[in-house]
């Protein structure tokens, strides 16, 4: 039997607020900065080197929405040259652990799914 949504929250409602959050959380920027914070606190330069593929504007865009949706915590160190560094918030960590899950997943399954992909690829 399916559970009752908390708080009202319904994310197979159009409208729902929830649908915004699991689009969040569901995105690949932000599946692997959660996942390089769950390392420990990091700066934009180390997220943008370990981010293999993002942009300046895609990180930027993803840590803004991550630190306005209470997940990631930005701190600015007043030094000369001043120093940001970024880390998970309490709700940021309890993301991590359903989001390494996906991680790990995806990894165990890659074959698989390429075997998959080419078969349906490749059917007459």
């Amino acid at each position: 039997m399916p559970s009752t949504p908390a708080a009202g929250g319904d994310p197979y409602l159009a409208g729902c607020a929830t649908r915004r959050i699991l689009d969040r959380i569901g995105d690949r920027w932000t599946v692997l900065i959660v996942g390089i914070l769950g390392d420990g606190d990091a700066r934009f330069s180390e997220l943008r080197r370990r981010i293999d593929g993002i942009s300046q504007k895609m990180l930027t865009q993803t840590l803004r929405g991550l630190e306005r949706d209470g997940l990631v915590r930005r701190t600015v160190h007043p030094e000369v040259p001043v120093r940001v560094e970024y880390a998970l918030t309490e709700a940021g960590w309890t993301l991590l652990e359903p989001l390494r899950a996906l991680q790990i997943w995806s990894i165990e399954h890659l074959g698989d799914i390429a075997a998959s992909q080419d078969a349906y690829d490749n059917a007459p």
